[in-house]
């Protein structure tokens, strides 16, 4: 498996991800000036690190990384790396943490949708161009081993 993360071959979350790394923080990248989180994932088939910046939502030390694709009818392609491998590590400002991702549903997916809708309000748009639902995970602290 690669050690080193792989970039987005997308221009614009390349360039935002080399900006967080370059500055070592995600303070002050935004995105329609809300703030973001850079995930690192795991490729479901090849193995390899994936930066993957997010929009912020976050509870109680918990996050959630919403797979919206701007309401494409397709998942992102992070979305099969999560599912696969859903120990996930998210910088959030300077700090960084180890993570376990689970996809949600019900009562628990409402709730977070609500916080993600309100962290980034385009996510209702995006639901109303897909007949998928748009899935929701929630990553908290990876437990001890």
């Amino acid at each position: 498996m690669s050690e080193t993360p792989e970039l987005s071959p997308t221009d614009w979350v390349r360039d935002q991800t080399q900006r967080i790394l370059a500055d070592g923080s995600t303070d002050g990248v935004q995105v329609y000036d809300r703030p973001i989180v850079l995930f690192t994932t795991t490729g479901a088939k090849s193995g390899k690190k994936r930066y993957v910046p997010l929009m912020r939502v976050e509870e109680d030390g918990k996050y959630a990384m919403v797979a919206s694709k701007g309401g494409d009818p397709k998942h992102p392609s992070w979305y099969f790396n999560v599912k696969a491998h859903p120990r996930v590590t998210a910088q959030d400002g300077d700090t960084v943490t180890e993570l376990v991702a689970r996809e949600v549903d019900g009562a628990e997916r409402e709730h977070w949708w609500e916080l993600a809708v309100a962290a980034y309000p385009p996510y209702a748009e995006y639901q109303t161009k897909t007949s998928r639902q748009i899935p929701v995970f929630v990553l908290e602290p990876a437990p001890s081993e």
